[in-house]
Parts: structure tokens; sequence; C-alpha cells
């Protein structure tokens, strides 16, 4: 059974923002693959809230799953992409746009549960809930992707190093829904990328740890001109590893300069012992995972590394 106090269904995103407005307490839903398993397991209070197990304090949806112009992949006039935030990860892992430009994003919502949770979980909701395992967010985060909030003063555009906030918070208002994720030409134009997940299993698991790499090469294939590296699992948030892309950038294209970002992104990372994995073991597979995603992207833009 769901405790759920009431439900309400958005007729457009202005819609949606109204009915924020005059439910303080309400709570959007979009695929449901997250929200609806928080209410059922008797966690969910209230927005960015969440209680013990069992306290079942019952819940306020808004529903935005009609909004069909908040789905679908798009480039924009200036070479942007634009991903629609109720896309879901079946439609990222095979939209032909995503695939040419971005192939990484479908390698990472590949990840995701199994085709069942893949049809019905949106990308949006992935980024929205603020879990630092949501298997898009640090291949977002490589990229550089910038988030379009939408609210009662219009739109905002908010770079995704700003959308995070702390475990489980975003820079979302109350009053305000995810419409889209941007991802700049500059970001993606001559880059190639690579997402590795480490899980307990192969697949329906979440991630012990992930890692994403975004590298591009200068024209003769010897150069590293710049290089971003994200992680999931490794902190509260999703976050980069800057020394790891200090290290790199503008470097030969060799495995001395691989070891050297792998190295250098234990540094930047804080993660945390859980009962999936200990602090040191997520340490140790942060290393590896640099170094295979490094080696692979550098692979598809054309290097050897």
């Amino acid at each position: 059974m769901y405790d759920i106090e009431a439900l309400y269904e958005a007729e457009s995103p202005a819609h949606a923002i109204e009915l924020l407005a005059k439910y303080p307490e309400a709570h959007i839903i979009a695929g449901g693959s997250d929200v609806l398993i928080e209410i059922r397991e008797g966690k969910f209070t209230s927005p960015g809230k969440f209680a013990s197990p069992g306290k079942l304090a019952g819940a306020t949806l808004i529903s935005i799953q009609k909004l069909d112009e908040l789905r679908g992949i798009s480039p924009g006039e200036d070479g942007d992409l634009r991903i629609g935030a109720m896309t879901s990860m079946s439609h990222i892992e095979k939209d032909p746009l995503v695939k040419k430009f971005f192939s990484v994003l479908a390698e990472a919502a590949g990840t995701i549960g199994g085709p069942q949770l893949r049809n019905i979980a949106t990308i949006g909701g992935n980024v929205c809930n603020g879990v630092t395992s949501a298997d898009t967010a640090s291949t977002l985060l490589a990229w550089d992707a910038v988030m379009e909030y939408l609210g009662p003063g219009g739109k905002r555009m908010v770079p995704i190093k700003e959308h995070y906030i702390s475990a489980g918070k975003t820079a979302l208002a109350h009053d305000e829904i995810l419409t889209a994720i941007i991802i700049r030409r500059e970001s993606y134009e001559n880059c190639f990328g690579c997402y590795i997940k480490y899980a307990m299993r192969e697949a329906l698991d979440i991630a012990t740890l992930g890692c994403s790499a975004n590298v591009r090469l200068s024209s003769d294939k010897k150069t590293i001109e710049t290089m971003r590296l994200a992680y999931g699992v490794a902190g509260p948030v999703p976050l980069r590893a800057p020394s790891a892309e200090y290290a790199v950038s503008g470097k030969p294209v060799c495995e001395e300069t691989v070891n050297a970002a792998a190295i250098a992104a234990t540094g930047d990372i804080k993660p945390r012992t859980s009962w999936r994995a200990s602090a040191e073991f997520r340490l140790h597979l942060a290393e590896e995972l640099a170094r295979r995603t490094l080696r692979e992207s550098i692979k598809r833009a054309g290097g050897n590394p």
C-alpha cells in the first residue's frame, strides 16, 4: 500500500509550478521509480526529508507524467543538445543524437536497473533525487551539463556542479521543476568518453563506485588537450577530480600520463565506508576505474595510450 494523501496531475509545466505554490508540502513525481519506493517503505515525509522506516507520514504528489513537452532530445540552433527532464532512460539509451554526440550517456543510462525500470525512470528523476549513486550524474558532470529550472520567475540555468548541494539535496527550490538538461556544444564536440560502474552484480544494482571520463585530443592524437573526470559514490554528492584533470591536460598520450591522473584522482574524493564497501576499497576502485575510463576514452578519441 502507498500512503498518499493526494495526487494532482499537472497539465503543463506552468501548471506544475502553480500546484507547487498551492501545495507547499507536495512532491513532484515523474516516473515514480524512486518516490513510490520511498513512500512504500515508509521513508517519505516531505521534499528533501526522510524519516526512519515505519513512519508513514503520507504524501501529496504532483505528477508531471503527462507533460510530453518535457520528453525527447533535440539539437539547438547553436549545436547544444537539449534533453527533456521526462526523457526515459531507455529513450536515452537508444536515441540517435545521444549515440552520435554523447554516446557515454547512453552507456550510463543502460546500466540502470533492468529494461522495465529504464522504461519508466527519467533522467530528471535520476538527478533530482540528489543521490551520489545516480548513474547518469557523473557523466553529466564530466560533460559540464547545465540544468534548466522553471519557477514562478521563469527559467534559470544552473551548472550541474551547483545543482548538487549535499547528500539528497539539490539547488531546486520547492516551487521549481527541472525542465531540461543542456549539453553545450563545446562540452561534447570532438570529445570522447567512457563510463564504468562497479557494482556487486552486473545488473539491477546500485553502484559501489562509478567513474566517467571525457577526453579531447589534439589533431595528431598525441596530446590530451582537455580531460574531465567525475565520480559517483566517491563523496556525499557526485564530484569532479580537478587534480587529475590538471595532471593530464596538455600532456602527451601515454601510460605515464594515465597513471598520473589515476593517482591524483584519489586525492580529490572522499568516499565513506558503508555496508557495500569500505572507504579504502572505494579509493582503490577510484584509481583503477580512472585508468580504465581514461584508456578507453583515449582509444575512442583515436589515440593510443
